[in-house]
């Protein structure tokens, strides 16, 4: 969640990457080093929930699972952006771990320089999973690992303050239902809508929405489609239904400006679900409107299970027999309940909305959602994802045009990707 389950990919990682492709990845089992020096079946897992500690109920189930594969777990939790780079270096290093818990976007970079197992050596069956939530981890026909949850963004609302405004979010379908919503919002005396549009990874991933709801391709950033969208972020400015902190704000500030009372609606996703619920006005969720009607698909946050690849592949048949553990029905349920996830399957989804059903839209969501590397993008997508919100900054601090900046970035982009 970006909150914890998003993180942008730096150009660390990618250079990283590239230095692990000419090294060739070719790596050894750390953890048949561990089991041949204390002469037990150990299987490292590497994860990114420090939060979680060994009296987790997390920890717990890791390790439960590596009990059922008749093998133990040395479990070892990182920060996210950690997580990706000491991945990639003990890979070059031919230390890699057997089992990654890792963030979606990142599958597509550790699977082009070759650190990671496909789901067919592993003989691990992707067919339960969402197809649109796997397809994160789908490069050049091949799947590598498989989610183990995802969030995902929606429009939250304050159900008291559109009230007063005469707005019923019931209303709201498309972009123009929306625009008429932000101006009676405005006209009532209080702030339309709050989203994070700051420079970062974490501004693609809530332009996306607008984005790709407009029918835009991320291989043709400088489409009259991609343009309406960055112009329906200036036009929320230049009319004053958004507040100008939105080029600074992260998702975590806008969430703050929308707690205050104040403003209409915020964009954000299901990790403030829980502060949602202490909110001291009555809300809502609803999808984010495509241009023409519809949902719009957002892009999917969440982390996928995978293996890395290993010298010694009769380590994968314990190594799918965990992965199958952790991502089960059952476990799903409660582990998804715990990380404020939506399941990547659909029967998991439907026992989730009958225990909780504030899920509903979220699910809905969830099932609206595409992976930012999809359309076998893979390691193009930073690139790409990098030259779109130096548009979107551009055009809304007034420095460009929609039209000028997008057809800057599109240059650029495709001046980088391979």
């Amino acid at each position: 969640m970006f909150h914890t389950r998003l993180r942008p990919l730096g150009l660390t990682v990618a250079s990283l990457a590239v230095a692990c492709t000419v090294a060739g990845c070719s790596t050894s089992d750390a953890g048949s080093d561990s089991s041949a020096s204390g002469g037990d079946k150990q299987y490292t897992f590497w994860d990114p929930y420090p939060q979680f500690d060994e009296s987790s109920d997390w920890a717990k189930l890791v390790a439960s699972c590596g009990d059922s594969a008749g093998v133990s777990i040395k479990r070892t939790a990182y920060d996210t952006s950690d997580l990706t780079n000491k991945t990639l270096l003990a890979a070059q290093q031919g230390a890699a771990p057997d089992i990654i818990d890792i963030d979606n976007p990142v599958i597509s970079t550790l699977a082009d320089a070759g650190v990671l197992a496909s789901a067919d050596d592993l003989g691990l069956d992707t067919s339960p999973f969402a197809e649109n939530i796997t397809a994160a981890g789908v490069l050049d026909g091949k799947t590598y690992g498989v989610p183990i949850g995802a969030n995902t963004l929606a429009l939250y609302y304050n159900a008291d303050l559109l009230a007063d405004a005469g707005v019923d979010p019931a209303s709201v379908t498309d972009w123009d239902s929306l625009n008429a919503a932000l101006a009676k919002v405005k006209t009532a005396g209080a702030t339309g809508i709050t989203f994070s549009g700051i420079g970062t990874e974490e501004g693609s991933f809530q332009f996306l929405p607008w984005f790709w709801g407009a029918g835009a391709d991320l291989k043709e950033l400088d489409s009259a489609d991609a343009v309406s969208a960055v112009q329906l972020w200036v036009d929320w400015l230049d009319k004053g239904y958004a507040p100008n902190s939105v080029l600074n704000n992260t998702q975590t500030t806008a969430w703050q400006e929308f707690e205050a009372g104040k403003v209409g609606f915020v964009e954000n996703g299901t990790w403030q679900m829980g502060n949602a619920a202490k909110l001291g006005f009555k809300y809502g969720v609803i999808s984010i409107p495509a241009k023409d009607g519809g949902a719009a698909p957002a892009p999917t946050g969440g982390e996928f299970v995978a293996a890395p690849v290993q010298k010694d592949t009769d380590r994968y048949e314990a190594t799918t027999k965990i992965i199958n553990c952790l991502t089960s029905p059952d476990n799903l349920l409660t582990t998804d309940t715990t990380l404020s996830y939506i399941a990547p399957i659909t029967s998991v989804q439907q026992q989730q909305v009958a225990k909780d059903p504030s899920l509903e839209p979220w699910v809905t969501a969830v099932d609206d959602a595409k992976g930012r590397t999809s359309d076998n993008l893979g390691t193009d997508y930073p690139i790409i994802s990098e030259q779109m919100w130096g548009a979107f900054q551009s055009a809304m601090s007034g420095s460009a045009s929609a039209e000028s900046a997008m057809t800057t970035a599109q240059e650029a982009a495709a001046a980088k990707v391979k």
